[in-house]
């Protein structure tokens, strides 16, 4: 088929993106969460889904499971489009980053990272749909609830879901000059919990250990730990509730990163051994999340070649290449089936106030991802 006569109009994708950004969906809030799965599911009933909706767990969102009337439904693994609909952009980001078109550009809180590439994933689906074309194969989509914290509470639900299907595809932000992810580095993430001695900040300072500084003098430690093959960062820290008293308690979240699995688990290894205790003050380091190296395969690459075929019929020419900032499809990949991820927008700015995607991406990488699901068989 020629995907690059299927109507998609910028202008029009943009109206329907436009709700779904100024849903704001920040992952610790559940109940937003759940609005937004309450606009994708609607925006799913459309195309004729019938939608499974799965309660969060561990304070998170639902997750929606739709499948697409289909003849061979049932007969055979299909094609899951998998994909999340939290964000790391608290409520109030739309104030800050409102939607908004600049030229070639949208922005928006989500926009890039993944609710405009979750949105196209439908469009794809309503184009081929107005052209009356059955995919070879049955479609699922996947929505997601926590992705951005490393799916705790989803994981497992996606692989079990992962496990009945032929093709993943995840519509994660494009690479920089609009390549597709083809293997993702390894992500681990620790929780960091100090204690110190309670004294009077005033009056007996000397008598105090302060569970702050504790953690202070190892935010250094943990980052100079860095290497080419494992890296280092303290993202978040909370401590202290008086300025009054020397702080007891102080917490601490790292993030681990290694394009190689044995390199982060020994990155694992030295990281719990900074646990210790010296009778004054402790350093408590547990393990949280981690997410697998994925790796690609022959079925990987296999899925590449189809989509850099389909790109050459648009005019593009598309790179392919392991990527660190894990995202779910690490789960899929690793468990060695056929993942193809940054199937998303071009753009940049996620996680910051200024995420955009460009406008010519959409029509685009919504044909790309049409004809993955009209020719994958």
């Amino acid at each position: 088929m020629d995907v690059s006569s299927l109507a998609c109009d910028p202008v029009a994708m943009l109206e329907r993106l436009r709700p779904w950004i100024e849903c704001e969906s920040p992952t610790f809030d559940a109940v937003r969460v759940n609005a937004m799965m309450d606009l994708a599911s609607a925006d799913l009933r459309e195309l004729g889904c019938s939608i499974e909706r799965i309660s969060g767990s561990g304070g998170f969102g639902d997750c929606v499971l739709a499948h697409l009337p289909h003849s061979r439904r049932g007969q055979e693994p299909g094609i899951l489009i998998m994909g999340h609909l939290d964000t790391v952009h608290p409520v109030g980001t739309l104030e800050k980053l409102p939607f908004r078109i600049e030229g070639e550009r949208c922005y928006g809180p989500g926009i890039l990272d993944m609710k405009g590439g979750c949105r196209i994933s439908l469009e794809a689906i309503a184009a081929l749909q107005a052209q009356a074309i059955e995919t070879p194969l049955p479609v699922s989509v996947l929505f997601t609830s926590d992705e951005e914290v490393g799916s705790p509470s989803t994981r497992s639900l996606i692989e079990k879901t992962a496990r009945q299907f032929r093709f993943i595809l995840v519509p994660e932000p494009a690479m920089k000059d609009g390549g597709v992810t083809t293997g993702r580095y390894a992500i681990a993430r620790f929780n960091l919990r100090a204690y110190g001695r309670p004294s009077h900040a005033g009056a007996t300072l000397k008598e105090g250990r302060s569970a702050i500084r504790l953690m202070a003098d190892h935010v250094s430690v943990i980052e100079s730990m860095t290497t080419d093959q494992c890296t280092f960062s303290v993202g978040v820290i909370h401590g202290g509730q008086w300025v009054n008293c020397v702080p007891t308690t102080c917490a601490a979240e790292v993030l681990s990163m290694a394009k190689r699995q044995a390199d982060l688990d020994s990155g694992i290894t030295r990281m719990l051994a900074l646990n210790h205790s010296d009778g004054n003050a402790r350093l408590e380091v547990e393990l949280g999340v981690v997410r697998p190296v994925w790796e690609p395969d022959a079925g990987t690459m296999a899925l590449y070649d189809k989509a850099r075929s389909i790109a050459e019929s648009l005019g593009l020419a598309l790179s392919q290449g392991s990527a660190g900032g894990g995202s779910d499809g690490n789960f899929t990949g690793a468990l060695g089936i056929a993942t193809l991820d940054g199937l998303g927008l071009r753009g940049a700015g996620y996680h910051t106030l200024e995420e955009y995607i460009e406008i010519p991406s959409l029509a685009l990488r919504t044909r790309l991802m049409a004809g993955l699901l009209a020719t994958l068989s």
